[in-house]
């Protein structure tokens, strides 16, 4: 992650800023014959270094606080305790927005549109209706600006954090031994399934029959019908008039550890591939078909890797785009004609990252490499030269020096035990980070 440089101000807000946060904005409430009232519509309650804190900003948190309160049945603290509580949460949260802004952190509107979608999917509403929603309840700009600034704020945190925290070997080997560890390394299973029941009393001709339309279904769904909608068919055939299937039940069960599943599926789950459907499997209930969705967190993987060199000719102030296709097309004349390879590179590629290998670029991990440049990595044989190619990074030669297949399990054990370390001591050093920003701060709370 990139360093970030946090430079604090204290001081007194400049004159401009107190006179323009302070403006008080007059409102006309009735017809020009009545003397005009003045209505104050906000007002500064704190001043946070460079920014301020509305009044319309404690009011709006004061009540989203009042009706979480109510919600869940506590009562509510004395007044003048949850207005300094707030003040002081909206203090932190300004001094962030100020550091992120100072940082360059802003989201544009197709993320936050993203972020929108997500949340109307949720609420079970198409997009469009979900913003209807919003300006219907005159919520659609301050909902947009707080997602934005949710966003910028995780972000500001993961970075100014995530470097306050260390994780040693020691650490990750400790935790990799423990119980703990093995029981939160052990991957989540993602299991729908979908049940045919089979009753007490039925008899065997209508059990055979039921193991027989599960296996129907079973052929169904490995001869490309979704499994959701192979099940949704059979519930509609079920209350039909008249019925075309027996009735089904199921859904998906949640992400689960193992142990965690239902005892008929806790030898079964491990040993499937992603997206695999299994079945009829018997039990007392009935004739169950098992699709596993989804693994979470497996780390028994085996990894394509590739090593190449390329040689990397970049247009830039002094070569044009035609000169610097020009130049590429004869260093790959030069090395068909027999020259070396890594002498060209040395001498003439642009990527100072493999310049001095003579343009090997060492072994990477499949997906590991620009789209554009792997597309054409992944076309060569061993030992082909490829021909000039253009990506976003300019002008290539390229070649393949090796291919393997590697076991990247510790490796990849290692990373999810590093990540779970540090997600334990995030919240720890987050709380830290804050009281020194606040701290060094300059706040002054008016009356």
């Amino acid at each position: 992650m990139n360093s970030f440089k946090m430079k604090h101000r204290t001081g007194a807000l400049s004159t401009t800023a107190i006179v323009l946060a302070g403006m008080v904005l007059v409102s006309s409430l009735y017809a020009p014959s009545v003397s005009a009232q003045r209505q104050v519509l906000d007002k500064v309650v704190a001043i946070v270094d460079e920014g301020v804190v509305l009044q319309s900003e404690l009011d709006a948190r004061l009540e989203q606080v009042r009706s979480q309160v109510l919600a869940t049945g506590q009562s509510m603290p004395p007044a003048a305790e949850l207005r300094t509580q707030i003040i002081e949460m909206l203090v932190v949260e300004n001094l962030q927005s100020q550091l992120a802004a100072r940082m360059g952190i802003r989201y544009d509107d197709d993320t936050v549109n993203s972020v929108m979608q997500t949340l109307a999917e949720q609420n079970n509403l198409t997009f469009e209706d979900y913003i209807d929603a919003l300006e219907a309840a005159n919520q659609y700009i301050a909902t947009r600006e707080q997602i934005r600034k949710e966003l910028s704020l995780r972000d500001l945190q993961r970075g100014m954090v995530n470097r306050r925290i260390n994780i040693t070997d020691q650490e990750i080997e400790n935790f990799l031994n423990s119980e703990m560890g093995r029981v939160t390394m052990a991957p989540d299973y993602l299991v729908d399934q979908t049940l045919i029941p089979v009753g007490e009393n039925d008899p065997a001709d209508l059990i055979q029959a039921k193991q027989e339309f599960a296996q129907q279904m079973l052929d169904a769904i490995q001869s490309g019908t979704d499994f959701a909608t192979a099940r949704q068919i059979a519930q509609r055939g079920a209350t039909a008039t008249p019925p075309t299937a027996f009735p089904v039940t199921g859904g998906e069960l949640g992400w689960r550890k193992a142990e965690a599943l239902p005892t008929l599926f806790v030898d079964i789950v491990p040993t499937m591939r992603s997206g695999e459907v299994r079945g009829p499997v018997r039990s007392p209930s009935g004739f169950h078909l098992i699709k596993l969705s989804e693994i979470r967190g497996d780390i028994n993987s085996l990894v394509n890797q590739t090593r190449a060199r390329h040689i990397l000719i970049t247009p830039n102030e002094i070569r044009t785009e035609e000169q610097a296709k020009a130049l590429i097309d004869n260093l790959h004349a030069r090395i068909v004609n027999g020259e070396s390879f890594a002498d060209i590179a040395r001498q003439n590629s642009d990527d100072s990252a493999s310049v001095v290998a003579g343009g090997d670029m060492g072994w990477a991990n499949e997906g590991g490499l620009p789209r554009d440049f792997e597309t054409v990595i992944q076309s060569l044989d061993i030992g082909e030269l490829s021909e000039p190619f253009r990506t976003s990074f300019g002008w290539h030669i390229a070649e393949v020096m090796e291919r393997r297949e590697r076991d990247m399990s510790r490796e990849f054990s290692r990373q999810q035990a590093e990540n779970t370390l540090r997600n334990r001591k995030f919240e720890v050093e987050l709380q830290n980070w804050l009281i020194e920003i606040r701290e060094q701060a300059y706040v002054k709370v008016i009356p």
